[in-house]
């Protein structure tokens, strides 16, 4: 069982910068992969940042590209979402999901075994 903690969420204002952790507690020895998704009111959940535990490489969406960055810090079992360059457009509850295998597409929620309880990140213009 893996247990999965986000914090760092805020407002800030737009170009501005926030640091999202992701605390992951239990038995996290078999995941194999680990990302970010948000959700704004009335939208689809969507990935935002996936990082491949295994094979220590990252990927993003499009709309984030260049702008955040996913990392993490195996000493503390944390990941970290840095963003940059924040627009109102990121404006969303940002979760933190784990993946224990690959079961079709790394973009999709459903592929997700654990989620956190997300944090709101709210960008003004």
């Amino acid at each position: 069982q893996v247990q999965l903690v986000e914090s760092g969420g805020g407002s800030v204002q737009a170009g501005g910068s926030l640091r999202l952790l992701c605390a992951a507690s239990g038995y996290t020895a078999n995941i194999n992969s680990m990302a970010w998704f948000r959700q704004a009111p009335g939208k689809e959940r969507e990935g935002v940042a996936i990082i491949y535990t295994g094979l220590l490489s990252t990927d993003y969406a499009d709309s984030v590209k260049g702008r955040f960055t996913i990392s993490q810090d195996n000493a503390k079992n944390m990941v970290i979402l840095q963003m940059t360059s924040l627009k109102p457009e990121d404006t969303a509850m940002y979760y933190c999901a784990a993946a224990l295998r690959y079961g079709g597409s790394w973009w999709a929620p459903d592929e997700y075994d654990y989620w956190g309880q997300g944090t709101q990140v709210t960008v003004s213009s």
